[in-house]
């Protein structure tokens, strides 16, 4: 079995095995979530099952890219439940999302999620994800919604082009924005600056330092939000 992926080295050798009679088969490269769940649907039905839509986007969140550890983790659902996989079949064997990022992290912290934040943190830190690019990520966040929310219009064609950032991370910071006030997230700016410094050194546990700070933004956005609604002062 010979491979080639494309481009002009070897391609004259493939022609020579081509004009020998070896069978060729075509594997374009799979790149968007959509044809990993196309992929993931017919790894199962080659192993006789059948998955549901939910279940099927459940395992490629948590399993990630990796075409092999898809296959695998598809036959192994088939053959464990019975030729029926659900999104309860899933969860019950795969927890977490394998391509977590910094910014999935910096996304559940915006909207006020502290289950959400911390379990995305935990996962980003035993992948490996650098102390460092999760505090960017929040600071970035955080940052971004604040320039969003400062300004008047809503249109996000002149957001783009007043604070020049591309449409989608406008669109993206005025959902993120919402139940937060301005003074919240200067707040939160603080607490990023603060987090820089820790995760750069000045904190005995950079682990510890980027939970902290975590909690701290959810709980400035729980506390700021409760305040306009004339509930409780905010916390200073």
């Amino acid at each position: 079995m010979l491979v080639h992926n494309g481009g002009k080295r070897n391609e004259a050798l493939v022609k020579v095995f081509r004009a020998a009679g070896a069978a060729v088969d075509d594997c374009p490269k799979v790149t968007s979530a959509g044809e990993r769940i196309a992929f993931v649907r017919n790894e199962v039905r080659l192993h006789g099952g059948r998955i549901t839509p939910d279940a099927v986007t459940a395992l490629v969140e948590a399993v990630g890219n990796d075409l092999r550890s898809l296959s695998a983790a598809a036959g192994q659902l088939v053959s464990d439940f019975g030729g029926v996989v659900d999104a309860e079949a899933v969860a019950r064997f795969h927890r977490g999302q394998a391509e977590v990022t910094g910014f999935t992290v910096a996304e559940r912290v915006l909207v006020g999620d502290t289950a959400g934040s911390i379990e995305m943190l935990r996962w980003a830190l035993d992948r490996g994800v650098p102390h460092v690019l999760i505090a960017d990520a929040l600071a970035d966040g955080v940052r971004t919604a604040a320039r969003v929310a400062s300004v008047g219009s809503r249109d996000v064609g002149e957001l783009a082009r007043t604070l020049r950032l591309p449409p989608w991370k406008v669109k993206k910071a005025q959902s993120q924005a919402r139940g937060w006030s301005i003074e919240g997230l200067q707040q939160s700016l603080v607490v990023t600056a603060e987090l820089n410094a820790d995760v750069k050194g000045m904190a005995a546990s950079a682990d510890y330092a980027l939970e902290r700070a975590v909690r701290r933004i959810v709980a400035i956005r729980s506390d700021t939000s409760a305040a306009r609604a004339g509930r409780v002062p905010p916390r200073r």
